[in-house]
C-alpha cells in the first residue's frame, strides 16, 4: 500500500499554440489506504486523469507519485496498480479461477501461491461457488466481481477503478457499492474510483476530487462537498435534487447568487410567494417545481406535509443558517453568505 501524489498535473494533446489542454494543473496528496472517487460529467477529464494514474496516458506536465516513487516515465507493469473497467475486461474461454489467476501466473507466481489468493479473493467476494465457471454463465454483477478479484489477487499498492458500475442495473449498482465498501474496510488499499454518478461518489469517497472542463473545481468530503460547495458548478452539480441558485431573489446583493437546497426551504405563513408548476411524488417525499418570479424553484416537502397543486402559489422561507453566496461572474463560493 502507499500514498499517491498528484502535482500540477497537466495533459494535453498537440503541441505549440494548437495543443488542447485537457487536465489544468490538478494537485492532490491521497493518503495511505484512503478511498478517494474522482467526480464530474461526460468530457471533464476525470478517467483521462485516472489513466495517467495507470500510465495508460503520457503526462504533459507536473508528476505523479506513488509512494515515494516518481512514476512519470515507468509503464503500467511497473507501477503496482491494479485496474478495474468498465466493460470487465474477462477472457471468456477461460474459468472464474483461471481469470482471477491470469496476472499472477503471468509474473510466474508459485502454484500454491496462486491458489491461495485466487481462494482469499473468491472468498471475500462470494464468488468461490463460482470458481469453475465461464464469463457466460455469471451475471453482470458477478462478472464485475471477477474483475475486481482479479485485482485483489494482485495485492496492488493502488487499485483504480474506472466506472465499474456503469453497466449495471440500479439495483446491483446499490448492492456492489456495498461490496466495494467491504472490500476497501477489508483491504485497505488506496483506491481511485472515477464515476460520473454523484450519488455513488457521495456514497462510496471517503473524499473525492470534482472534475470540470479538466479543472479541479473542490476537493473535500462528501460532507464538505455538500454542505459547502465550492462554486455555482459543484453546487449543482452535487445534490439530487441541484441547489437552488438565484440571482433575482428577495435582498440578493448585485453580483451575487444566492443558494439554498430544496430541504431548506420551509413551507409556512410567510416568506418568499412562488407559483408551482409541478409536484413529483417519490415516496417518502415530494419535490415542488415552482418559479420564484422568472427563476425556477425546487422545494423538498417530507412525507405527510400537505403537498400543493399545480397553479397554487406557496409560502417558503429559506433557513438562514443554510444559504450559501457565490460570485456571479466567477461562480467561486464567497466566505459571507446573502441575506435574502
Amino acid at each position: 500500500m502507499a500514498s499517491l501524489s498528484l502535482r500540477n498535473v497537466v495533459k494535453r494533446y498537440g503541441h505549440g499554440p494548437k495543443a488542447n489542454q485537457v487536465i489544468h494543473g490538478v494537485n492532490a496528496e491521497i493518503a495511505d489506504g484512503e478511498f478517494i472517487v474522482i467526480v464530474g460529467p461526460s468530457g471533464c477529464g476525470k478517467s483521462t486523469l485516472l489513466r495517467m494514474v495507470a500510465g495508460l496516458e503520457e503526462i504533459s506536465g507536473g508528476e505523479i507519485a506513488i509512494g515515494s516513487r516518481v512514476v512519470n516515465q515507468l509503464e503500467p507493469a511497473e507501477r503496482d496498480i491494479a485496474m478495474v473497467f468498465q466493460n470487465y475486461a474477462l477472457y471468456p474461454h477461460m474459468s472464474v479461477f483461471d481469470n482471477m489467476a491470469y496476472g499472477l501466473k503471468i509474473a510466474k507466481r508459485p502454484r500454491d501461491e496462486i491458489r491461495a489468493r485466487v481462494d482469499k479473493a473468491a472468498k471475500i467476494l462470494e464468488l468461490s461457488h463460482l470458481l469453475e465457471r465461464k464469463p457466460r454463465e455469471l451475471s453482470g454483477g458477478q462478472r464485475q466481481r471477477v474483475a475486481m478479484g482479479r485485482a485483489i489477487v494482485r495485492q496492488p499498492q493502488v487499485f483504480l477503478f474506472d466506472e465499474p458500475l456503469s453497466n449495471l442495473d440500479a439495483k446491483l449498482r446499490a448492492q456492489t457499492r456495498i461490496e466495494i465498501q467491504k472490500l476497501h474496510r477489508s483491504l485497505s488499499i488506496t483506491s481511485l474510483f472515477v464515476t460520473h454518478d454523484q450519488v455513488e461518489a457521495m456514497t462510496l469517497a471517503q473524499r473525492m476530487i470534482v472534475m470540470n472542463a479538466g479543472h479541479m473545481e473542490q476537493f473535500g468530503t462528501p460532507e464538505e462537498v455538500y454542505h459547502t460547495p465550492a462554486s455555482t458548478f459543484v453546487a449543482s452539480f452535487i445534490g439530487s435534487p441541484p441547489m437552488n441558485l438565484l440571482q433575482h431573489a428577495p435582498g440578493v446583493a448585485p453580483g451575487q447568487i444566492l443558494g439554498i437546497r430544496p430541504e431548506h426551504l420551509d413551507v409556512g405563513p410567510d416568506g418568499w410567494d412562488v407559483a408551482v408548476d409541478t409536484v413529483e411524488l417519490l415516496g417518502a417525499e415530494r419535490l415542488v417545481y415552482a418559479r420564484l418570479g422568472d427563476e425556477p424553484l425546487i422545494v423538498r416537502i417530507e412525507e405527510g406535509a400537505p403537498a400543493p397543486r399545480s397553479g397554487e402559489r406557496l409560502r417558503v422561507r429559506p433557513r438562514p443558517d443554510r444559504l450559501h453566496a457565490f460570485d456571479a461572474a466567477s461562480g467561486k463560493r464567497i466566505a459571507a453568505p446573502a441575506q435574502p
